[in-house]
């Protein structure tokens, strides 16, 4: 069990820039939590883990260079202590039972509510694994999680309108308001009321909490 005196550490492997960030806000207000670093392909993972020894890597499974099942090959002798979580924007089959034979803990999809991210981790450090949205014993019983969870679900737009997911996407991609008006002929009056029709509906306040949302619950894709 982690000393609750001492800040978990955790490394973040994901080589989306803006959903690293995402992440790093959401831990930012769990002092349990430290983020101690970052890595945007499976190269850079290994490395981090070697030079920092984190608590815990969250291991996106798709990157460029080195994939998430690679990176998890390479580290599977030299776990020592550390508990490794994927994160997925899409069901990966076949690969989820694999990765938990070759020593993951936790598997979470990005279209995951923040909260069950943090009660994973919480879990994995306590000595079980999480699958989805729920903890397992051990390692048998989240296989059989996987077989029964791994599904190809449905993907909710909070009745977004398709103008208002293109400025979605223009947001997350770092647009600024003048920039999204020009890219879409409108006025920025228009766009600033786009983004808070769109705050609105899915219960954000900025757009970092807009970036984390989109990724966590999956309205686009990477």
């Amino acid at each position: 069990m982690t000393d609750a005196k001492k800040a978990v550490r955790i490394v973040i492997a994901d080589d989306y820039e803006m959903f690293r960030h995402g992440l790093k806000a959401l831990f930012s207000g769990h002092p349990e939590f430290e983020v101690v670093g970052e890595a945007a392909n499976g190269s850079e993972a290994i490395n981090a883990v070697a030079e920092l020894r984190p608590d815990i890597l969250l291991l996106d499974l798709v990157m460029p260079e080195m994939g998430g099942m690679q990176v998890l090959r390479s580290l599977a002798r030299s776990m020592n202590n550390m508990r490794i979580v994927l994160l997925s924007g899409a069901v990966e089959g076949a690969e989820i039972p694999r990765a938990f034979e070759l020593g993951a803990r936790g598997f979470v999809m990005k279209s995951t509510a923040t909260d069950t991210l943090l009660e994973c981790i919480r879990t994995v450090l306590a000595g079980k694994y999480w699958i989805g949205i729920q903890s397992a014993e051990n390692l048998e019983t989240a296989l059989e999680h996987c077989r029964g969870n791994v599904r190809n679900g449905k993907r909710e737009n909070y009745a977004l309108t398709p103008r208002e997911m293109e400025i979605i996407r223009a947001v997350v991609s770092g647009n600024t308001n003048k920039e999204i008006a020009f890219q879409f002929s409108i006025s920025e009056q228009t766009v600033k009321h786009h983004i808070r029709s769109i705050f609105d509906k899915l219960g954000v306040y900025n757009r970092l909490e807009l970036t984390l949302f989109v990724f966590h619950h999956g309205l686009i894709e990477k």
